[in-house]
């Protein structure tokens, strides 16, 4: 049995939140600053009860299993709903479902002790406090191979010492996730790195600079230094070395929910294209009855389809039981395509409205620089076509002869000694 049908009482959820989201959230974006300063009175104000409603409602952290206070959907419902909720930049934080702290909440849930749970990932997951993931350091990008920041045993307790770039919303987190050399010694790299939990209070922490870029409302990314910064042994999330195997928890789910995200505003674009286009008219015709313009709608329309349908089979091949592992190749190949699609239709919704779609009236300059951000965060496009090239070819057998044995000649041959043909 195919079908693409969503089951038909998840689908009034989904039409609800789309409403929702366009009518009651889309409006905070225009008046609110950062969606991680949840302790500014405005927030408190207008997006408590927006919060409250979700909840009431029975959609809030549905990444969550039921034992957290989520429903448990799978990465098909999931993947569904932030397409909706990622049409505004305040839609992720009203579901409980923002970045980083879902990913953080998931590693807490799965190598959290229970008195880290009762601390970090109780409030985490009510949204009372936010949190960060710290693991880019300036000179390696993204490599983590490349990480320098160490952390040294002294009895029970670690000594962190090294910087740290990219901390996304660390000036507003209670605490941030570190991913730190601690067994340089060992033979294979990936069994170099341990995760901690990293009070943002504790001494030594040091925020030299926050960074932005173009379409976010403050500058939430951080160049960390730490200095001499300890944290007790059981602050380590999982074994030692084994920062690769907890950082996975997250990285999968997380790339394809920015990836619908993404979607959700490749769609927006799309549909003020759409409305744009039918509305004005040059040389005495709309511009929808132009060719090059209904090309560029043509396209546009295509790859939305196009990157759906990749996002939408990956989340439900995750959804039979593969794990994020075995889906390398499909999570790579969303998240390589990802910013292109965004990129393409932004781009062509901003030439085609003209001087006003170059204006800061419009968003799309805003998107075409995301497109950018899209496609350097959770490793570059290039890394992930790598992967995408390496999983393909991994089972292909090469041919032992000089020429390939699909040569027309030689599959003619063979063609006619399986069907008796002699002549």
């Amino acid at each position: 049995m195919w079908s693409f049908e969503t089951d038909p009482d998840f689908q009034a959820e989904i039409d609800w939140i789309d409403e929702f989201v366009r009518n009651q959230v889309q409006p905070l974006d225009y008046v609110l600053g950062s969606q991680w300063d949840i302790h500014d009175s405005e927030f408190v104000r207008l997006v408590r009860p927006l919060q409250a409603e979700v909840k009431s409602r029975g959609l809030w952290a549905c990444h969550l299993g039921p034992e957290l206070g989520g429903k448990g959907y799978g990465q098909l419902k999931l993947a569904l709903m932030n397409e909706k909720f990622g049409m505004s930049r305040f839609g992720p934080i009203v579901f409980g479902a923002q970045a980083p702290d879902t990913g953080n909440s998931e590693i807490l849930a799965h190598y959290g002790t229970p008195e880290q749970k009762r601390q970090w990932l109780q409030p985490l997951l009510a949204n009372d406090i936010v949190s960060c993931f710290a693991m880019t350091e300036p000179q390696g990008g993204a490599d983590p191979l490349a990480i320098r920041t160490t952390a040294v045993r002294e009895g029970d307790v670690w000594v962190i010492n090294g910087e740290k770039w990219f901390a996304s919303e660390a000036e507003h987190a209670a605490f941030h996730i570190l991913m730190v050399r601690t067994n340089p010694e060992a033979e294979d790299p990936y069994r170099q790195m341990s995760m901690f939990i990293v009070p943002a209070a504790t001494p030594g922490i040091e925020i030299l600079r926050n960074y932005g870029h173009y379409g976010e409302a403050a500058d939430t990314h951080a160049h960390l230094r730490l200095t001499d910064v300890r944290v007790p042994h059981e602050n380590m999330l999982g074994e030692p070395g084994e920062a690769f195997v907890v950082a996975q928890v997250r990285l999968g789910g997380g790339r394809m929910h920015h990836a619908m995200r993404t979607l959700a505003q490749a769609t927006r674009a799309f549909e003020m294209m759409c409305e744009r286009v039918v509305s004005r008219s040059t040389k005495g015709d709309l511009l929808s009855r132009q060719q090059l313009v209904q090309e560029k709608i043509a396209d546009s329309w295509i790859q939305l389809r196009q990157f759906r349908l990749l996002i939408l089979e990956t989340a439900w091949l995750a959804d039979q039981g593969h794990d994020w592992r075995a889906l390398r190749k499909n999570v790579s190949a969303v998240k390589a395509i990802m910013p292109q699609v965004l990129n393409d239709i932004a781009s062509r919704a901003l030439h085609l409205h003209g001087s006003l779609g170059i204006t800061h009236e419009m968003p799309f300059a805003e998107w075409v620089i995301q497109s950018f951000h899209v496609g350097l965060a959770d490793g570059p496009t290039e890394v992930h076509k790598v992967v995408v090239a390496r999983e393909v070819l991994k089972d292909v057998k090469p041919e032992t002869e000089m020429f390939p044995d699909y040569m027309r000649h030689v599959l003619t041959d063979r063609a006619r000694a399986q069907l008796g043909v002699t002549a």
